[in-house]
């Protein structure tokens, strides 16, 4: 069986200014990729120097400009990913898609080559679903309720009838769901972990992609540091961080300590969230794939 060609994509602005482990990103999965294309938007802090000090071969970069206009539900984020897909030519057999604080474990590696290759000439299979590690906080720390979701697509067949939904968590084809095999292995999501000062600076910009100025104005608080202990329920990570994270978790300058018996549930979100916890099944699950 030939060995398929995979290329990784990504979309990143402004990674300097809200501190986005973008570097760690794209070296996590640069050793499995054959190409790793990136579109940089227009930044006002250095990111396109930054993506470019990697220094790989393998870095194949587009230059955009995001339309702010395009603020309603991240649709922007979309877009940007959509250019970044469509610049991936032929050649190519499966698309691995992260975004800039997302981040694989080496101990992945194999089992995600594996499976392109076991899946490569089974045509009906259109994507592949990782599991999720969302990091919250600090690196020990992972969120547990159900406002995290759990799975999700990041690698697509070379299909660009495939787009980008919604605000690129996600993809879909013709509108509709992509038949997906789950795979053992997972994306750890670093997203909520950042200097409080940083994550409160990325929450009042990055809000612009979804809400115009007065809903932000009216909904987002002011503030030089983000409250990291608004959060309903967290507990301990136990396992180990990839080895791309080494420098930049014992760069970690800030605090966070959280009681992980500590829960800050509604009700109706309590009883859901102890139903999952005895059976491992989550109900009202929405699920952005459909498994084959």
């Amino acid at each position: 069986m030939k060995k398929p060609f995979i290329s990784g994509f990504t979309i990143v602005r402004n990674a300097v200014k809200f501190d986005y482990p973008i570097i760690e990103s794209i070296n996590s999965i640069l050793p499995i990729v054959d190409e790793y294309v990136v579109a940089v938007g227009n930044s006002d802090d250095g990111t396109l120097d930054l993506i470019k000090s990697i220094g790989s071969p393998k870095i194949k970069i587009i230059e955009t400009v995001w339309d702010d206009n395009l603020r309603e539900g991240g649709k922007v984020l979309a877009v940007e990913t959509n250019k970044a897909f469509d610049a991936i030519g032929p050649h190519v057999d499966w698309c691995f898609y992260l975004q800039g604080d997302e981040v694989v474990h080496e101990q992945y590696h194999q089992a995600i080559l594996d499976a392109c290759s076991t899946y490569q000439n089974q045509q009906h299979v259109e994507g592949l679903l990782f599991g999720y590690t969302h990091f919250y906080g600090s690196y020990d720390y992972v969120g547990d309720s159900r406002s995290w979701y759990r799975n999700e697509i990041r690698i697509v067949r070379n299909d660009k009838s495939i787009r980008s939904y919604k605000d690129a968590q996600g993809f879909r084809k013709d509108n509709k769901k992509l038949l997906v095999k789950p795979i053992p292995a997972k994306i750890f999501h670093y997203g909520w972990v950042r200097d409080p000062r940083f994550q409160q600076a990325k929450q009042e910009g990055f809000r612009r992609f979804w809400h115009n100025d007065a809903f932000i104005e009216q909904h987002v608080a002011t503030a030089n540091e983000y409250d990291y202990n608004t959060i309903e329920s967290l507990t301990q990570f136990t396992g180990t961080h990839p080895l791309v994270m080494k420098d930049r978790l014992a760069r970690m300058n800030w605090a966070f300590n959280w009681d992980t018996k500590k829960k800050k549930f509604k009700f109706k979100d309590g009883l859901l969230y102890w139903f999952e916890k005895y059976t491992g099944y989550r109900l009202f699950e929405y699920k952005n794939y459909t498994v084959i």
